[in-house]
C-alpha cells in the first residue's frame, strides 16, 4: 500500500522544480496522488477495509487542499500539474 523509497525518488526528480526540491506542492501532490492510487488499487480486492479507506479519505483531502494552495497562487502551474498527474477527468 506504501510506495518504495526508489518510486518516491523517481516522483521527486520527476516534479521537483530544482536539485533536493522536496518540500514544493507539486512533489507533495504526486507523492500523494502515488498513494492514493495503490490504496484505489488495494480496495479493489479488499472491500471492508474500512480502516484504511480512512486513511484514503485523509489523503483525498490533503491532496485536495495543496491542489487549491496551488491554484490560488498560480492557476497555469494547476492546470499543468493536474495535466501531468491525470487527476482531473
Amino acid at each position: 500500500m506504501s510506495i518504495t523509497a526508489e518510486r518516491k525518488q523517481a516522483l521527486i526528480q520527476e516534479h521537483a522544480a530544482k536539485k533536493g526540491d522536496t518540500g514544493s506542492p507539486e512533489v507533495q501532490v504526486a507523492i500523494l496522488t502515488e498513494r492514493i492510487n495503490n490504496l484505489t488499487q488495494h480496495f479493489k480486492s479488499h472491500v471492508k477495509d474500512n480502516h484504511s479507506r480512512r486513511g484514503l479519505l485523509k489523503l483525498v483531502s490533503q491532496r485536495r487542499t495543496l491542489l487549491d494552495y496551488v491554484k490560488r497562487k498560480d492557476e497555469a502551474r494547476y492546470k499543468t500539474l493536474i495535466e501531468k498527474l491525470g487527476i482531473r477527468r
